[in-house]
This record gives C-alpha cells, sequence and structure tokens, in this order.
C-alpha cells in the first residue's frame, strides 16, 4: 500500500509541478492547496530537496520548486526515495534486497515467481509515470467530470 507519506509527496510535486518555471512556493501555499499537515510536509520537502529533486530558496519570495522538469522526476525514484522499496517481498525487490528467512530454495520459489512478475509490471508502469503524466491526466480527469 502507497504510505501517507509518499502521497504527500506526490501531491506537492504535482503542485510545484504545475508551477514549474515561476517564483518559488511557500510550504504553507502548498500545505493549505493539498490539504497536507505543514510540519509532515516540511520533512518530505527537506527530504527531496536532498536528494536533488527539489530546491528551496530562503528569506522573502523564497521556498520551494522543482530542481528538474516535472517530465524528468518518475513514481519509482520518489517511492523509492519516500519508502525504500517498492516490490512486495524482500528477495525480489531489485534495490533492497534481503533473502526470505523461511524460504529454503529460492530459485524454485513459486511465490517468489509471481511477485518478480507483480514487481516488473509495477515497476514498468512507475518507470515510465512521470510528474508531469500526472497533471496532464488529472486535467483530463477533470475535463471528462467537467470541473
Amino acid at each position: 500500500m502507497l504510505s501517507k507519506k509518499t502521497k504527500y509527496a506526490i501531491k506537492a510535486l504535482m503542485v510545484l509541478g504545475r508551477n514549474y518555471g515561476k517564483d518559488p512556493m511557500q510550504i504553507g501555499k502548498i500545505a493549505e492547496e493539498e490539504r497536507i499537515p505543514k510540519k509532515f510536509l516540511e520533512q518530505i520537502l527537506l527530504e527531496m530537496r536532498n536528494a536533488g529533486i527539489l530546491y528551496s530558496k530562503k528569506g522573502a519570495g523564497g521556498g520551494y520548486s522543482l530542481n528538474k522538469a516535472p517530465e524528468d522526476i518518475y513514481l519509482s525514484q520518489v517511492m523509492r526515495l519516500i519508502d525504500g522499496p517498492i516490490a512486495l517481498l524482500p528477495c525480489v525487490s531489485l534495490n533492497f534486497y534481503r533473502s526470505c528467512e523461511e524460504c529454503v530454495e529460492e530459485h524454485a520459489c513459486g511465490i517468489r515467481d509471481t511477485f518478480v512478475e507483480v514487481r516488473n509490471a509495477m515497476l514498468q508502469i512507475l518507470n515510465d509515470t512521470s510528474i508531469s503524466n500526472l497533471i496532464n491526466k488529472e486535467k483530463e480527469l477533470n475535463l471528462e467530470t467537467g470541473n
């Protein structure tokens, strides 16, 4: 399940993506726009700034902005940064691999084999979906519903 922290990170990135190329946004405005607790958002934005996804400016006119274009920030990158492994089992994780304690023969495990397929399908979508894609999808959905 997607953690609330990751969902908030994605929502904040979408706000900043819609604001891309403009002045930095203050945390309070992002928090208000997306109904995210400000203190929690501060931690998330700092983590993304430290990872190079965001740029921050202090002082008057300060705030946060994307450090790269919204089409260059992918969901897989954000999810790994905030929550760590994307795979549902540690033995199928590409970046956070750990063998399962109860597994005797990993190469012959039907559960593992199935969840490798799940991981691959999920990663295909997450690696191909950028913040820009989400912003565009939201625009399309709003047009469909008349908002």
